[in-house]
């Protein structure tokens, strides 16, 4: 697990579907856990470039910027220095082994499956935050 900043950690979800953005900021929110929206790549990587997260959920398919191609401009950032490390996790419909190979290869560090599932979620974010008790 990363140390977070604050005693709250904070989660940047990164979803262009306004009903996907409702749900898993839900869930978020009933983890106890501080959210900041981004709703494509570009913004996710104007929102990091102002202050890094704990962790991102990412997802890939979005106008504009797409997940893989953020993901890759956030770890070239964070190998060169200019930006602290944090978990990525791919948050996607697409679950073919091919899909995750290329989150894998884009650099995130999970791939979690869509539709949203509140326990499989915690779960999986308590690899990488400390969750509020």
């Amino acid at each position: 697990m990363l140390p977070t900043k604050a005693s709250t950690p904070e989660v940047l979800l990164v979803e262009d579907n306004p009903i996907n953005q409702v749900v898993a900021l839900e869930f978020l929110a009933l983890m106890g856990l501080q959210t900041r929206l981004a709703n494509n790549g570009l913004e996710a990587l104007s929102a990091c470039g102002l202050a890094a997260p704990d962790l991102v959920l990412m997802d890939i398919q979005m106008p504009g910027m797409d997940g893989l191609e953020c993901t890759r401009r956030l770890r070239e950032l964070q190998a060169a220095g200019t930006l602290a490390p944090f978990p990525i996790l791919a948050l996607t419909a697409h679950a073919l082994d091919s899909d995750v190979q290329a989150s894998m290869e884009a650099g995130m560090d999970e791939h979690l499956t869509k539709p949203l599932d509140f326990k499989s979620l915690r779960t999986h974010l308590s690899r990488w935050v400390k969750l509020p008790e």
